[in-house]
């Protein structure tokens, strides 16, 4: 009888880079003190990893699908609804969700900055609620705060569709225009749009928006969806692999890719999903999940926010304080877990986003074979025994390591 061993997945949020010339062509992790980190690496068998494929860009919720042994191309159906699951909207058949931000734009409709000086709660509670009970035509719009500056607008009616293009420009200074991308979706386009108008009515002369012009702030005088999508229909990670799983996460869409996954998801309070998170008291959750559960999953988004402000330093420091957890795991967790430390994408800061370079992983077992990689970092790793995989690998690794795994054949 083999014994059965517990799986711990950390995702670092963005934490692999490109070299910069600041640091003399150096990585943000080759640049921090890394101890836990290292140890791992030297302990532990080691590679590089393209989350969906050689060079394609992942998003965090398309990463975490793969991550999690699910094929996205066959079950992603746009990011809004796992946003919405993450603070506990969970759709019905036939209902769009969005992704959204609360943005600042002037009077002319440009956009000057895309989450509004980073507006966070309680604010974007008070700013919400203001939008509350808007109907539009036979549609029912429900709109709730998520992390940071983020928010969530479902729509709920007849005859809507997902297939509209985004309001948020991303890169561009002017809101878009929602358009239909089949004829089916006209409906949904001019719904979006006027709700588009709507916020930018009402969220104008929100007191909290008079206040923050006074203090000099980014007003958060409109709302900007994107990623549409429709509730997928994905099989639970207990009916796919016999687990039981649990996540432990800051961010809103994190929380609604494993709830939709059947994962039970952990509120840690001052788990903000932001910089400001506290990374010990997840960890401390971790260690009592693990307790109970087969599998579970920590993201820290931190690191990703450092390379979105393009800030090196930041990111150096966040990687040293994301050590600090990791060796509060490493001395707290079973020493049979089987542990995976990984990146969902890399984020360069000279990026500023998302890139498809492949990410760092490794995977640690105690009677595992390891590498001669010393170093957690991107060069290191190029050298390391696991080679190069694909996201979709990671689940079956572990679930073999953890002596899991089903026989493919007699």
């Amino acid at each position: 009888m083999r014994p059965q061993r517990k799986i711990l997945i950390v995702v670092v949020d963005g934490l692999g880079d490109r070299a910069i010339r600041e640091l003399d062509w150096k990585t943000p992790l080759q640049c921090a003190n890394r101890p836990n980190l290292n140890w791992y690496a030297e302990n532990g068998v080691n590679g590089l990893m393209d989350v969906i494929a050689p060079g394609v860009r992942p998003g965090s919720d398309t990463s975490h699908l793969a991550i999690l042994g699910y094929d996205p191309y066959q079950v992603y159906t746009g990011r809004g609804p796992f946003e919405a699951a993450g603070i506990g909207l969970m759709g019905q058949k036939g209902d769009v969700a969005f992704r959204c931000n609360f943005a600042t734009i002037d009077e002319r409709g440009n956009i000057v900055d895309r989450r509004a000086g980073r507006i966070k709660q309680p604010e974007t509670t008070e700013l919400i609620s203001s939008l509350s009970n808007l109907k539009i035509g036979d549609v029912e719009i429900i709109v709730k705060e998520a992390t940071e500056h983020r928010a969530v607008l479902l729509l709920r009616g007849e005859s809507l569709s997902p297939f509209v293009t985004d309001v948020d420009p991303h890169e561009s200074s002017m809101i878009q225009e929602c358009m239909p991308l089949v004829p089916e979706a006209t409906k949904t386009a001019e719904i979006v749009n006027k709700f588009v108008e709507e916020s930018r009515r009402i969220l104008s002369t929100h007191p909290i928006n008079l206040r923050r012009r006074k203090e000099g702030k980014p007003e958060a005088n409109v709302i900007l969806p994107r990623g549409a999508g429709t509730f997928p229909d994905i099989q639970s990670l207990e009916e796919k692999y016999g687990l039981s799983a649990a996540c432990v996460a800051g961010v809103s869409l994190v929380k609604g890719i494993c709830r939709i996954c059947g994962m039970e998801v952990a509120n840690v309070p001052g788990a903000t999903g932001g910089i400001d998170t506290d990374m010990i008291a997840k960890a401390e959750c971790v260690v009592r999940l693990l307790e109970s559960k087969d599998l579970v999953l920590l993201n820290v988004k931190a690191t990703d926010i450092a390379s979105h402000d393009g800030d090196f330093r930041k990111k150096i420091e966040i990687i040293e304080r994301v050590d600090s957890m990791i060796g509060y795991l490493r001395n707290s967790i079973p020493s049979e877990t089987v542990v995976a430390i990984l990146a969902d994408h890399c984020s360069p800061i000279e990026v500023r986003d998302h890139s498809g370079d492949p990410v760092p992983v490794t995977i640690y077992c105690e009677s595992g074979i390891r590498d001669t990689v010393e170093q957690f970092d991107e060069p290191s790793f190029l050298r390391g025994g696991l080679g190069r995989i694909r996201g979709k690998d990671l689940m079956p690794i572990l679930l073999d390591k953890a002596n899991r795994s089903k026989k493919f054949g007699a």
